[in-house]
């Protein structure tokens, strides 16, 4: 008896560490589970806000425009290519080649997405199906960009260290092309999914980053640079580590895992349409897009052409010509930003970069680098951030946030700016 009562109070605290620890092991898996209310987004936080902000901001912008203007939100946030996007959510695509503008021109994977989330929204008896395709469309857009804003301050972060990385977040969030995230395109999905196969890529995960570049390449025409993207970074592993190990073979997961979007995708128009090159006929034949060397060189002959005294009896000026050829100019000075910093930066981001900047320089008008393009070569917006400092930084924030809600305000409406 005289052992049990010496070791009672022994047993107790014993019982009690137990219990503490356990409650420790069961409050960590809570954080774990509930990531907002942990640590893991504090770096964030600021990053998170201005991209909250920046969505209430356009919101209000659209809102703005249907008290003034008399045009329905949804129908401003579906403006432009988010018309065809739901047309693919609602309608899917032609069982054969047409040589007119049609849905075959969109890649399938934002829609599937967009159409599997609009029937939370969907209701027969109080509202159409467009209704629903076209909230979803921005639900997903937004949450994509979202992500993309983590993801991209994670990639600068790695590149340039944490307070760069903020930086290079924030301004993501600002630049002008960060409208897409407000509206019914794919470039919600396709660049968080470009991102994190950066980030994938750099971990040496290869069967993540190939299943990331796959679905990327299900998305949207220009991710196909990402097979090239994840070729190059495996040819760079097997070059270290040699053919022999095994952990070298397996990055070439990456490149084949990234063939399966745009693979699949080819499959299904072969089957549905009768030819795999059905989407690039529909892009070519109905959008006109073609490639020229001197593309740049001809849009900025239109935009003299227009500004020319020639033209001074049609006096209003293409915005889209306008905000190319500025967009043109800052995507040169931004690879320059990247020359000088492209030690601190991974081959893979620089090759999809030249990638991107090469087919907006050279794609026919209308299809211009405009800030939808730019934020596309997202590496090229970010290290931005790494060169403008002191007094210069919130300036430039402001003039980013001014551009993204007056161009915004533009094209919602009409057909007067392009995102």
């Amino acid at each position: 008896m005289s052992g049990t009562t010496e070791g009672g109070p022994a047993t107790v605290a014993a019982l009690v560490d137990v219990k503490r620890a356990e409650d420790e092991r069961v409050d960590a898996r809570a954080r774990g589970l509930l990531p907002w209310a942990g640590e893991a987004l504090r770096p964030y936080r600021t990053a998170i806000a201005v991209y909250l902000g920046t969505r209430a901001l356009l919101l209000a912008v659209a809102f703005m425009n249907s008290a003034v203007r008399h045009h329905p939100v949804l129908a401003q946030l579906a403006n432009w290519d988010g018309r065809w996007y739901r047309g693919v959510a609602d309608l899917g695509y032609p069982t054969h080649v047409v040589h007119v503008q049609s849905t075959l021109g969109f890649f399938p994977l934002y829609p599937l997405i967009v159409r599997a989330v609009a029937y939370l929204f969907y209701w027969p008896t109080s509202h159409s199906l467009a209704w629903a395709t076209t909230l979803a469309g921005v639900l997903v857009s937004m949450l994509g960009g979202l992500v993309a804003t983590v993801l991209a301050q994670k990639l600068a972060s790695g590149w340039w260290g944490e307070l760069v990385g903020r930086r290079a977040a924030v301004l993501f969030c600002l630049f002008p092309g960060s409208v897409v995230f407000s509206m019914v395109y794919a470039e919600g999905v396709m660049i968080p999914l470009a991102i994190g196969t950066f980030i994938a890529l750099k971990h040496r995960r290869w069967l993540l980053a190939g299943v990331l570049a796959g679905l990327a390449t299900a998305c949207e025409p220009e991710a196909v640079l990402l097979v090239l993207v994840c070729g190059i970074a495996a040819a760079r592993e097997l070059r270290e580590r040699g053919w022999h190990s095994h952990a070298a073979r397996r990055s070439l997961l990456a490149p084949l895992l990234s063939l399966t979007g745009i693979g699949t995708f080819a499959v299904f128009l072969w089957a549905w349409a009768g030819t795999p090159f059905a989407s690039l006929i529909a892009q070519h034949d109905g959008w006109q897009e073609k490639s020229d060397p001197l593309a740049f060189i001809h849009l900025i002959g239109q935009l003299g052409g227009e500004i020319s005294f020639a033209h001074f009896d049609h006096p209003t000026i293409n915005l889209n010509l306008v905000v190319g050829v500025l967009g043109g100019f800052a995507l040169l000075a931004m690879l320059v930003l990247m020359f000088l910093a492209r030690r601190s930066m991974s081959l893979e981001s620089i090759v999809w970069t030249l990638g991107i900047s090469v087919v907006a320089l050279t794609a026919s008008y209308p299809f211009s680098p405009n800030p939808r393009v730019l934020i596309t070569a997202f590496p090229a917006v970010l290290v931005v951030a790494r060169y403008v400092r002191g007094r210069t930084w919130p300036v430039l924030c402001l003039a980013s946030g001014v551009s993204l809600a007056g161009m915004a305000a533009l094209t919602y409406i009409g057909t007067t700016l392009r995102p």
